[in-house]
């Protein structure tokens, strides 16, 4: 078998980062960004305290409209933002949202709409070309977009879908653990759960990537060290510095591929009316997804559980349901507000989901829905 292995981000990484965003863009030859952010951003003058940081002027371009789980609505206003004050770039300032929202956005200033046609399951991987240069600067330590390939985006039908490919992946990442340091406990808790999910899936993945399996058991080892540190006092530098470096690995590694767990809270992430966040679903969805896959992984729970510093005979499942318990998190999908009524949509929708392809044990409709009824209760 012929594995294709390629790391090819950019990262300014390490307290300070910030400051070289404005020197960043003119290395980049541009100079009138878009800042894609969200309310949340604007409203708590984080921003303004980045956009100090980094020397950018007060009448920069800014699009705060960003919401929870970005849609294909957030992503037309965002590019008229872009398109009406001439910009030359973007730089997304915030979450997994911003940036994936950005994403999106660089994909149609420079690519014909609709943006579905994009879409990985719908084969639209091979359509998407260079697009326009994209910055990104995470406030969060859970995603890993600023690495990524992937866009994860709501469409109008209410399907959350994935558009890939490594034009996606920003020119240049700044990842300051500064800007996370006023990052509320719940936020932190769930957003570093992202990061473990994406260390063990992308693990798992049965696609042959072996610097991808390093580095995703070093994120993991990382998360599992410093996670409940950062959540128990998130001015504890150190471990908000280990956190964004796990999350870092984990999206560098994740090109080998997901599975079930995001399959799922894809799925889940586009109801409309619940706005549920992808760290907490991955972190309730975990557990049961370990135990439906456990007996097609081999060792690699054996060597999971190394990375974590838990003894060879530790349940790992009941690991992560431990875990979840003290870090406050949801204990199922219905305290979630999750209805029994969309089980069966939400099913189907992860059967056809870009990250099923790489789960290592191949799952039916059916078993996703039995996984879904697992975590209802």
């Amino acid at each position: 078998m012929i594995a294709q292995i390629n790391y090819l981000t950019n990262i300014r990484l390490g307290t300070g980062a910030m400051a070289s965003l404005n020197d960043e863009l003119a290395n980049l030859k541009v100079s009138k960004p878009l800042i894609i952010t969200d309310a949340g951003m604007s409203s708590t003058g984080l921003l303004d305290k980045a956009k100090a940081t980094a020397k950018l002027p007060n009448n920069v371009a800014i699009y705060d409209g960003t919401p929870a789980n970005p849609t294909e609505v957030a992503v037309e206003e965002a590019l008229e933002a872009y398109r009406s004050n001439n910009c030359d770039s973007i730089v997304a300032i915030g979450g997994g949202s911003s940036i994936d929202l950005a994403k999106a956005v660089a994909l149609l200033a420079t690519h014909k709409p609709p943006l579905r046609q994009y879409a990985a399951i719908d084969g639209g991987v091979a359509k998407i070309g260079p697009t326009v240069p994209l910055v990104a600067v995470p406030t969060t330590a859970g995603t890993g977009s600023e690495v990524g390939r992937a866009s994860l985006i709501t469409l109008r039908d209410g399907r959350k879908l994935g558009f890939l490919s490594p034009y996606l992946i920003p020119d240049l990442a700044i990842c300051d653990p500064e800007l996370t340091r006023s990052l509320p406990a719940n936020l932190t808790a769930a957003t570093g759960m992202d990061a473990i999910a994406h260390c063990v899936e992308t693990y798992l993945s049965p696609k042959v990537n072996p610097p991808a399996d390093a580095i995703a058991l070093d994120g993991l080892r990382r998360a599992s060290k410093y996670l409940v540190r950062a959540v128990n006092d998130g001015t504890d530098m150190e471990a908000r510095s280990e956190m964004m470096i796990a999350a870092l690995e984990g999206a560098l590694a994740f090109q080998k591929g997901l599975g079930g767990v995001h399959s799922m809270s894809h799925a889940l992430g586009g109801l409309k009316e619940l706005k549920l966040h992808h760290g907490t679903l991955n972190a309730v969805l975990l557990p049961p997804v370990l135990r439906f896959n456990q007996s097609h992984c081999g060792d690699k729970f054996d060597h999971l559980k190394a990375a974590m510093g838990l003894p060879a005979d530790a349940d790992l499942p009941a690991e992560f349901e431990r875990l979840n318990a003290e870090l406050g998190m949801p204990k199922n999908l219905r305290e979630m507000g999750v209805p029994d009524n969309v089980l069966e949509d939400m099913a189907q929708f992860s059967k056809e989901d870009h990250s099923t392809a790489t789960n290592p044990r191949p799952a039916s409709a059916e078993d996703f829905l039995a996984m879904l009824k697992e975590t209802m209760d």
